[in-house]
């Protein structure tokens, strides 16, 4: 339902644009006074959509705030005085002097006050509308901080002050993939974004688009030598054979089939599928030498197919293998790019990270060939959506950089329709930075804040606070896949967790008489429970832990049970369905998961602790301790950031010294599955033992029982028991995937195996 809140004041934004003060009066417009008004709202007689649409909102809000519902009526009435004049229609006149309306392109507006007439005035699409939203949001004091919640003031008095302000978005395209941007297009529209619903009028198709063009199933047996030579053969699971004249035909002719469906979508991508693999035959290798790039060898294709299409603009992507900018190439004037953060750390700015250098040379490289450019950013993390991520204060820095590198068009990349950490506020930011990417960023968050929590606003605000002042402290990695652990030496270490904690308390009790606010807070201290819980996995501290040593024996502590319960119940109340991108894990199934950690999440065997060396190379992107974590007695949660240790292109081989010969009766050891992350199980795990660490004698090879192919995160333990053996030192190797199957999209790839623990019984 939603939730109005009225409030008799509220702080007014006033961002930075640009404001022309012309005449000399400089009294207030009365609007209303005591409950009645002379003012009528004018539209033209034969209204734009948006006209109407804008003349009826601010009818609407003015009736909220005053009580007052002002007549709206046609351009055919005589012009005089107490008139609010929406669009170019027959009265524009008046505005002549002072405003071009080329000049606000399709987005942009004029709010100008004139002999105690207003004119707001827009461009060619929904800038009049525009105008009415930010006439209410900076003069009138209303916000819109969510689908859910509004802040409208009541006022027996309604007075807007002279004005003479003219704003242009840099950015021409601006969409946000967040729930409520996502949910309701009346939320898009106050923050000025444009809704799903308008891309899919405008764009035909969006992007990953060869397969479509050339579908594999259709073609790839009777010519293969449409798609990408790998290794010497043709493959139907990556690329398109750019070079190859008939494909060149065969993408216009589909092309234009899918054109002819949908005439009025003016953007069609070009673009390369979201795997590896560009062909590697000798015209493209040709190509590919003479435009230094990959994306040359794509530009000089889509160029090709953009001249057989001057009235639409072709867009593709570079991505990846593809983001480079080229040489000897120019794309061609509708030619699009779309270019992608995703590789980007997000605990420094783009412009000054040292990590993101490559991409920073990127952006700049293809910022001097065009501006037809939009960037693909990422604002969430992905793989763990309620998960801390303290990127707030890199949007606007990165917004800036963009736009000072020639890109026109935003798509910031969230958590869909699903719930995420601080969405309501990250939506909010990111809303007004995509509009104004100057405009003061901590005045608006604290407006948010202050609207959103009520007096749980400076708990709140100060968590957020030291959570970013810790990360900028530290500058660790922080990753749109990342985990929790990736900031247990920082913004997530022990101590730190205890003073969240603590604030919450604060938090929770500054609101406790006040149902909306406190479910607020509640809601946003998931986020913080939830790093809580997977953090104690790790027994990082005694308060960060989910086991605890009683009368010799290891169990759960009650505190993490409940806390587990209150999770899971918070998240049904608040509506959260999944906890990561591919909704694979449900409240519920993560539930299932932390009950079956909690009965075998600790182990104690003969090998705990003991001295272990792995002989092949082990991943440090992902942070266990190092081979430590193959005896410390944690085992994995199924997922593998959680206790596994990784090897990304390589084989495992580890041998564990119990210390002295003495007798093995089983041997197990655990791996995790998550394909779409290009992790697999191994094949078979071989065991093997020695007493003296030269002669090793083969235990036994134990096959993989699960299927390589499931898109579902599995975990599979190997198991060799009934033994009777005397040891010292146990040896385990893997027959596993180092790199991604022919069958993959990420065919050729390295592939990675995580490992928990090897437990000798």
């Amino acid at each position: 339902m939603k939730s109005m809140i009225k409030k008799s004041f509220i702080f007014c934004l006033l961002p930075v644009y640009i404001f022309i003060f012309c005449g000399t009066d400089y009294s207030d417009l009365i609007i209303v006074e005591n409950g009645t008004s002379q003012y009528h709202i004018v539209i033209a007689e034969n209204p734009s959509q948006f006209e109407e649409k804008a003349a009826q909102e601010l009818q609407s809000y003015f009736e909220k705030i005053s009580g007052v519902a002002l007549p709206i009526v046609a351009d055919t009435v005589e012009i005089t005085e107490n008139k609010i004049i929406i669009g170019a229609n027959s009265h524009f006149v008046e505005l002549n002097p002072y405003i071009d309306i080329k000049s606000l392109d399709a987005d942009g507006f004029s709010l100008k006050t004139m002999d105690n007439r207003l004119f707001i005035t827009g461009g060619t699409d929904k800038g009049v509308l525009y105008g009415v939203y930010t006439l209410l949001e900076d003069y009138c004091g209303c916000r819109k901080l969510s689908k859910e919640v509004e802040l409208i003031p009541e006022k027996s008095t309604l007075k807007i002050p002279q004005l003479s302000v003219k704003q242009v978005p840099h950015f021409q395209y601006r969409e946000l993939h967040m729930p409520d941007a996502i949910a309701d297009s009346d939320f898009a529209n106050w923050h000025k974004l444009d809704t799903r619903q308008e891309k899919r009028k405008i764009w035909g198709m969006w992007v990953h688009t060869f397969d479509d063009l050339v579908p594999p199933k259709k073609y790839f047996k009777a010519h293969p030598e449409y798609f990408s030579l790998n290794d010497g053969k043709r493959v139907s699971s990556t690329q398109l054979c750019l070079s190859n004249p008939d494909v060149l035909e065969l993408v216009v002719n589909n092309l234009k089939l899918k054109m002819d469906q949908k005439p009025d979508a003016r953007y069609w991508s070009v673009s390369q599928n979201d795997t590896y693999g560009p062909c590697e035959c000798d015209n493209c290798k040709a190509l590919l030498e003479k435009y230094g790039t990959q994306s040359g060898v794509i530009i000089d294709f889509v160029n090709q197919v953009a001249k057989r299409f001057p009235d639409k603009i072709i867009s593709t992507l570079a991505y990846q293998y593809s983001r480079s900018a080229p040489q000897n190439i120019t794309p061609a004037e509708n030619v699009n790019i779309m270019l992608c953060t995703i590789e980007c750390n997000r605990s420094e700015s783009i412009a000054t990270d040292e990590r993101s250098a490559d991409f920073r040379r990127d952006i700049e490289d293809w910022g001097k060939l065009t501006d037809n450019i939009i960037l693909w950013d990422y604002v969430v993390q992905f793989r763990n959506y309620l998960d801390p991520f303290p990127n707030l204060r890199v949007l606007q820095p990165n917004l800036q950089f963009f736009r000072d590198n020639n890109v026109r068009m935003m798509f910031e990349q969230g958590s869909g329709t699903s719930y995420s950490e601080f969405y309501q506020l990250r939506s909010y930011l990111l809303a007004k930075l995509m509009w104004d990417p100057d405009a003061d960023v901590d005045t608006i968050k604290d407006d948010f804040l202050t609207g959103y929590y009520g007096a749980a606003s400076d708990y709140i605000g100060e968590y957020i606070t030291l959570m970013h002042d810790e990360l900028d402290r530290k500058k660790p990695d922080l990753s749109i896949y990342g985990y929790p652990w990736g900031g247990m030496d920082s913004y997530l270490a022990p101590e730190f967790l205890m003073k969240y904690n603590a604030l919450f308390d604060e938090a929770e009790a500054a609101v406790y008489g006040e149902p909306e606010y406190l479910e607020r807070v509640q809601a946003a201290r998931l986020q913080l429970d939830y790093a809580i819980l997977e953090l104690s996995k790790r027994n990082l501290s005694e308060e960060i832990s989910i086991f605890e040593e009683v009368e010799g024996s290891w169990v759960v502590k009650e505190d993490m049970k409940k806390k587990l319960d209150h999770f899971i119940s918070m998240c049904e109340k608040v509506g959260i369905e999944r906890l990561e991108e591919h909704g694979l894990i449900p409240p519920r199934e993560y539930e299932r998961r932390m009950k079956e950690f909690f009965k075998s999440g600790f182990v104690e065997h003969i090998g705990l602790n003991k001295a272990v060396e792995v002989t092949t190379t082990w991943s440090t992107k992902y942070p266990v301790g190092g081979p430590g974590a193959l005896t410390d007695g944690a085992l994995g949660a199924g997922d593998y950031g959680a206790n596994y240790l990784g090897f990304e292109g390589h084989e495992m081989e580890a041998v564990i010294d119990l210390g002295q010969v003495q007798p093995v009766t089983s041997i197990s050891t655990g791996f995790c599955q998550d394909i779409r992350q290009w992790v697999w199980i191994p094949n078979v795990v071989r065991y093997y033992f020695s007493t003296d660490d030269v002669t090793y004698e083969l235990i036994k090879s134990v096959p993989r029982k699960s299927d390589p192919e499931t898109e579902m995160q599995i975990a599979e333990r190997f198991i060799v028991d009934d033994l009777n053996t005397k040891a010292r030192y146990i040896k385990v190797e893997t027959d596993s995937y180092v790199h991604c199957p022919d069958w993959h999209p990420g065919a050729g790839g390295d592939a990675w195996i995580f490992v928990d623990e090897v437990i000798i019984k």
